[in-house]
């Protein structure tokens, strides 16, 4: 990443960094997220489509030195910086696991991607990741969103949080709230606020809601 980018609100250039360098504070960043489940002509799951509304405060860095006159930016000023953060999260698998039984399925390349700037400059990155074979929703597909090192911190919205886009019908869809923490995990969640380190490999999975879809 280059001083230039950060300067102009790179939207995930702070957050890379501190999943490559674990001395950071966790987490540093909110999103509160929306899903879109993309089924295909033949009934199948085609994608995820992710909808990321940012933070106040991470919202306010992103589009700083953009917009004119005080206004938000636009969807084109905003367009190369949706362009890059959406490259820069394919080294982390994009947030995203999915999963039919113990089988874990790739995605390709994302497309139909863009950020957005509300009238209070609150941003939100869009963006489509379609699986590399679509899967049958015949047996349970359960999809997760969450940030390994639990830098980022990813909870679905309130209200309807997934939505399933041209499913069959008869289609079911449940969220499953994690576990509590264990005294153990809190433990470790609490000593990552006071010294400054990532709580343990992989910690964000056990604070990330799943979403369970199954079709007749």
């Amino acid at each position: 990443m280059t001083p230039r980018l950060l300067t102009t609100g790179l939207v995930f250039a702070p957050m890379l960094a501190g999943l490559v360098a674990p001395a950071a504070a966790h987490p540093h960043v909110w999103i509160a997220a929306r899903e879109e489940l993309l089924f295909d002509l033949q009934g199948e799951i085609a994608a995820i489509r992710h909808i990321w509304t940012f933070d106040e405060m991470y919202s306010a860095f992103a589009v700083q030195g953009l917009g004119k006159d005080g206004q938000p930016p636009t969807r084109e000023e905003l367009a190369p910086l949706a362009k890059t953060n959406v490259e820069s999260l394919a080294e982390f698998q994009y947030f995203t696991a999915a999963k039919t039984g113990p089988h874990y399925h790739e995605f390709g390349e994302p497309r139909d991607y863009g950020l957005e700037a509300d009238a209070n400059k609150i941003v939100t990155l869009r963006f489509t990741l379609p699986l590399k074979t679509p899967v049958s929703p015949k047996k349970p597909f359960t999809f997760m969103v969450y940030d390994p090192t639990y830098f980022v911190d990813i909870e679905l919205e309130k209200h309807d949080p997934v939505i399933l886009k041209d499913a069959p019908a008869g289609c079911s869809m449940t969220t499953i709230k994690p576990e509590p923490l264990t005294a153990s995990d809190q433990g470790k969640l609490s000593e990552s606020y006071l010294s400054g380190l990532a709580p343990g490999q992989d910690f964000g999975v056990k604070l990330a809601t799943r979403t369970l879809v199954a079709c007749p």
